[in-house]
């Protein structure tokens, strides 16, 4: 899937949504998904405006039912996110059960799991970016249910290469899975995979009933771990060019809205943040593509840099620093809140 950075384009995307074949389909790994997730988790477009789309194109609320439940999970864990702040990082309702490690399991990380589809899920993750919610939960319950590691390490690797990358969303999806966040755990087996990917493979550590997966002894296979080395690389940018008699427009990885108080004489600088990325690093690709999705605001400025040095700036213009500054969605210093709908491409529940 190519996942363009062109705002036109985009939209046209928005408008070829079929609700009625999402419904029905999302679950299989070829279904009629939107894969819309990487625009609404950037904050290039809400889903407010994907909901907006369709009854205006005629579709009644029941009709587009689906597509709206699976919006709401997004903003349902920004809510949890903006309740519970760095508690998103533990074990939320309940520790982890059967935990045995605390590390990534290799055969995920370097696709060799044997599963073909869960294999090749995988592989696609690296080359795009993207990986289907039906395999995001048939991967999360392998590492956590059947090689026992928590759930941090691993949510940390998926959202360090998802373009559509959400930390609320995804710690709090992999948490269900595991069962820290839910009353029991999720299991698959390959007769689901073979469903829902539109496979027929057999013999496989998973080709089991229901009932003896809770109990199986840990697959050879899931044995050996790997200790993640995560890093962002951000853009060598120069300090940006702000006419300080004007007020500044900060965005960033969640806040790329082209139409965002389009028509007002600002400045406009997408903030990288070093200290942000050091917390909760992505991947080269998610970078290019933020930076590349910022490229459909008039005017911006990128900056690979902290909130402090652009606030030194207007030490002597016109405006307080309070005054100087409008961001959307975010808290200052790196800390993320999208008080948006941020969009389909979480585990679901």
């Amino acid at each position: 899937m190519d996942f363009t950075t062109d705002y036109d384009l985009i939209m046209q995307r928005v408008r070829l949504i079929n609700p009625l074949e999402y419904a029905q389909t999302r679950n299989y790994l070829h279904g009629a998904v939107t894969y819309l997730s990487p625009y609404i988790s950037r904050g290039i477009i809400s889903g407010r405006q994907v909901q907006s789309e369709m009854l205006v194109r005629g579709y009644k609320y029941q009709e587009i039912e689906k597509l709206l439940q699976e919006l709401a999970w997004r903003e349902y864990y920004q809510r949890v996110w903006q309740f519970k702040g760095d508690l998103i990082w533990e074990d939320l309702k309940q520790p982890q059960p059967e935990v045995l490690h605390t590390k990534m399991v290799s055969a995920i990380a370097d696709a060799k799991t044997g599963i073909s589809a869960i294999d090749k899920g995988i592989e696609d993750l690296y080359a795009t970016g993207y990986m289907h919610n039906h395999l995001r939960m048939y991967v999360a319950s392998i590492v956590c249910n059947i090689a026992k590691a928590h759930w941090l390490q691993p949510a940390k690797w998926l959202y360090y290469h998802l373009l559509d990358g959400d930390l609320a969303s995804n710690n709090c999806s992999w948490q269900w899975v595991a069962g820290a966040f839910s009353s029991r755990k999720y299991y698959c087996n390959q007769d689901n995979i073979n469903r829902y990917t539109h496979s027929n493979l057999r013999n496989t550590f998973l080709d089991k009933p229901y009932d003896v997966l809770p109990g199986m002894a840990m697959p050879a296979v899931l044995e050996s771990r790997v200790v993640l080395d995560l890093q962002t690389v951000l853009p060598v940018t120069p300090l940006p060019d702000i006419d300080v008699s004007k007020k500044t427009l900060i965005y960033n990885g969640y806040n790329l809205d082209p139409l965002w108080r389009r028509s007002e004489d600002v400045n406009r600088i997408l903030l990288l943040e070093p200290s942000h990325f050091n917390k909760y690093p992505v991947s080269n690709a998610v970078i290019d593509f933020i930076v590349s999705l910022a490229r459909n605001i008039d005017g911006i400025q990128i900056y690979s840099g902290e909130m402090d040095t652009l606030l030194s700036l207007y030490e002597n213009s016109p405006f307080s620093t309070g005054e100087a500054f409008i961001a959307k969605g975010i808290r200052h210093f790196g800390i993320i809140l999208a008080l948006r709908i941020v969009g389909i491409g979480s585990i679901p529940r």
